[in-house]
């Protein structure tokens, strides 16, 4: 079992900004707060206008040797980061705890999942191929071909959130390592601790040290990342709000958002009822709920609602909350003060509008117990908003229509979820579900990293996973050939 202050020795005291393969100073430090009993246990030092620009400069440079590396090259260096993972896996798995109160064995588990990611990346880059076109289709051209390659866009800028900071991370720098492009991750300042030790791992692997860039900062600093023409593409993962204000200022570049959502998910008379049952309760308050594609709202048959109804009841009161380094725990505090207030007044709102509290509710600092509400008013914010947090909402419903209709009343649309044996229902499903994925016979939560993954509406586009993402880091590129005159 870990122990949290044997653990919280091994991380250092200090760090700043990894540019360049160095750790930098800076006179702007913030001090970092364990989420789930205050103590303080790393001080980050932020960069300013002058490391951002020293940083730009530095990926422009790396360019040239990032993409001049040969695919097998780049695979390899991929795969030794997936080692060096795996290696250091208790390590990453009680920074991660530290900074961010995951509960330690998910914390392991989002380790296990970034071994995975940089293993899928380093496979992808040995087949990142094009296609060749005949283009003899009008007279004049019998002796023309062409063939379509992917070339790298690059320097990259990746801004990622708190939720998942060692995988989403990789998420943004392993396609871009395989594309052939450098990378500057913005990385959340509560957890830039574990984004700087996989930058450190990274170089170890043997990529260019300028190739990659770890660097919390301010907003007003970051802000050079999205505007300036130096940064060939943008990607974020975080709130609508923000990912929606960083497009409208980008100018030229391409951008990919995945903003979240506040998931849907389907029960149908016919289900595995208790399969389903457990797999919203996982989907649901995995991470705190701390996840987009968190299971929030779940519409069941009302033929089944109420047996339903009674064994997610049990099921909710049977979770263990609390100290996120006892193995047991599956709810763990959420990220901050701020955000526990935020849930906790939207629990309030909804029963004082005539939600019914079904199990928890209570707030004890900054862990919210995991709580069920049922709720047959779709307009409430606590259906309408991305809680974010260990929240499930049910209601009941008398026909497929009416279900499939209501899950996309959101504005937001990255995953859904759908049981039920009926063929007939799934394809309804899948032509008037606006989500970026259906999970069939699985809640909304449910997601392998080398999947295509993003969403629709305000839930952002572009796609992740691995080859997805890397055709997102690449442009194509058109060559013609007139084979008469060689």
């Amino acid at each position: 079992m870990f122990e949290m202050e044997n653990i919280s020795t091994k991380l250092p005291i200090a760090s700043g900004p990894f540019i360049a393969g160095k750790i930098l100073s800076a006179d702007n430090v913030e001090t970092l707060l364990n989420p789930y009993d205050q103590t303080p246990f790393a001080k980050v030092a932020m960069a300013d206008a002058s490391l951002m620009e020293q940083t730009i400069e530095a990926a422009v440079n790396a360019f040239d040797r990032c993409n001049n590396m040969a695919a097998y090259q780049r695979s390899a260096v991929l795969k030794k980061v997936s080692e060096l993972i795996h290696r250091d896996r208790q390590q990453l798995a009680a920074g991660i705890t530290t900074e961010s109160g995951k509960p330690i064995t998910a914390a392991l588990a989002e380790v296990d999942r970034a071994v995975f990611t940089f293993q899928v990346a380093a496979e992808e880059a040995l087949r990142i191929n094009g296609e060749i076109l005949t283009l003899d289709w009008l007279p004049g051209c019998e002796q023309r071909q062409a063939h379509v390659c992917r070339v790298p866009r690059g320097p990259i800028a990746g801004i990622t959130p708190f939720n998942f900071p060692l995988n989403l991370v990789a998420h943004k720098i392993a396609p871009a390592m395989a594309a052939g492009n450098p990378i500057i991750i913005k990385p959340a300042l509560q957890t830039a601790m574990t984004a700087i030790r996989l930058g450190l791992l990274i170089v170890e692997a043997g990529w260019p040290a300028e190739g990659i860039a770890i660097v919390p900062c301010h907003t007003d600093i970051a802000q050079a990342l999205i505007t300036d023409e130096r940064i060939k593409l943008l990607t974020f993962t975080g709130s609508p709000e923000v990912g929606w204000h960083l497009k409208a200022i980008a100018g030229k570049k391409p951008v990919t958002l995945e903003l979240g959502g506040n998931a849907g998910n389907i029960i149908e008379a016919d289900a595995n009822l208790d399969y389903a049952l457990e797999r919203v309760v996982w989907g649901g308050y995995l991470n705190a709920g701390q996840t987009c594609i968190s299971v929030q709202r779940v519409y069941i048959h009302h033929s089944i609602y109420d047996q339903a109804k009674k064994k997610l009841i049990a099921l909710v009161k049977g979770i263990k909350y609390g100290n996120p380094w006892l193995p047991d725990t599956i709810v763990g505090p959420v990220i901050n003060e701020a955000s526990a207030e935020r849930i906790e007044t939207c629990i309030h709102e909804a029963l004082e509008q005539g939600a019914r509290l079904l199990a928890g509710g209570n707030r004890y600092q900054r862990i919210i117990e995991p709580t069920l509400i049922e709720n047959d008013n779709e307009a409430l914010n606590i259906s309408q908003t991305e809680l974010f947090g260990p929240v499930i909402v049910i209601s009941s419903y008398q026909n497929f229509k009416e279900a499939v209709a209501r899950v996309s009343e959101s504005k937001y649309g990255l995953q859904a979820g759908l049981f039920t044996r009926d063929m007939g229902k799934i394809r309804y499903a899948i032509k008037n579900i606006e989500a970026g994925g259906i999970n069939i016979n699985d809640v909304s939560t449910f997601r392998i990293d080398h999947m295509p993954y993003g969403g629709v509406k305000a839930s952002g586009f572009g796609r992740e996973g691995l080859r997805y993402a890397i055709e997102e880091m690449t442009e194509m590129k058109l060559i013609t050939y007139n084979h008469s005159i060689l």
